[in-house]
């Protein structure tokens, strides 16, 4: 059943570190090279990036190219920029993405970001067979364990995950969270395959990818930045009585480009000045919760 009424108006404290008003969770989606491609032996390719375009009957070098610009030049831009603002995030990563390109996996670790699952490829699980999803939740874990040497405790499903794919997760029995869910500004936890688990939801309005597929609701760094300053501006004068959690989505091929980068400067300046953020990544975040409400 669907849960209408949440916290209402008495949401838990969750007493962040230091008390910090506001938890603040970077997510970089790393989804190039998992992307559907005809050159990598797909049906099709991928249409949605700048524009929606989709090419038919032979690989599209155009969408490639811009999906290795993540990988090739973006990254290092990013990584660097989150190294020097001393913001640590969580790298959601494609299982394949990971096969393809593991120096970056390693060099996020090294930077002290945390690992988690972004499905197999970057593609849709809501019509998945359950069994295919079963093994595609497997074959992820594996691949990120292998690389990072460390097993991932996150999941998020681009688009809507599958009516199974929270209980394939808990049935799993490594993970700690999954971020598919948009409902809330506080983590809460659900009671599935009698056991409880822990939901971070997401956020698609501070996120990158309104440079994007059609929307383009975003054109400066400005935008982006000031967008998610006034939401950290809202959360922030709420969290003086009930502290909330704010996520952040990047994508390397998005908010890598020279023209967007500085938004990332922005936004951790503004909150840095404004004071009362707990910079983490969901990892941490999970681990606070469930220890702050370990018997609720």
């Amino acid at each position: 059943m669907r849960d209408l009424k949440g916290y209402g108006r008495t949401p838990p404290d969750p007493q962040w570190p230091g008390g910090a008003r506001v938890a603040v969770s970077f997510v970089i989606n790393f989804e190039e090279g998992a992307e559907m491609s005809l050159s990598a032996g797909d049906a099709h390719n991928e249409k949605v990036y700048e524009v929606t375009d989709e090419v038919v009957g032979v690989p599209d070098r155009c969408m490639e190219s811009h999906f290795e610009y993540g990988t090739k030049a973006a990254w290092w831009r990013i990584a660097d920029s989150l190294e020097r603002l001393g913001v640590p995030a969580t790298v959601s990563t494609c299982g394949l993405a990971a096969e393809l390109s593991p120096w970056l996996i390693q060099d996020a670790v090294a930077r002290g970001h945390e690992i988690s699952c972004h499905g197999w490829r970057w593609e849709k699980h809501a019509h998945m067979e359950e069994a295919k999803e079963r093994e595609i939740i497997a074959r992820t874990v594996k691949a990120l364990t292998d690389i990072a040497g460390t097993r991932p405790v996150g999941w998020h499903t681009r688009s809507t995950p599958s009516p199974n794919t929270r209980r394939l997760l808990v049935e799993e029995g490594g993970f700690l969270y999954d971020s598919d869910d948009y409902s809330d500004d506080l983590p809460f936890h659900v009671e599935l395959a009698g056991k409880r688990h822990l939901v971070l939801p997401y956020s698609f309005d501070t996120n990158d990818m309104h440079y994007h597929q059609g929307f383009h609701r975003f054109v400066s760094a400005r935008d982006f930045a000031d967008y998610t300053s006034d939401a950290f501006d809202t959360l922030w004068a709420e969290g003086e009585k009930s502290p909330k959690m704010m996520s952040i989505g990047l994508h390397l091929r998005m908010i890598g480009r020279p023209g967007r980068i500085a938004a990332l400067d922005r936004i951790v300046s503004h909150m840095r000045q404004k004071g009362g953020a707990w910079f983490a990544t969901r990892r941490q975040i999970a681990e606070h919760w469930n220890a702050r409400f370990k018997d609720s």
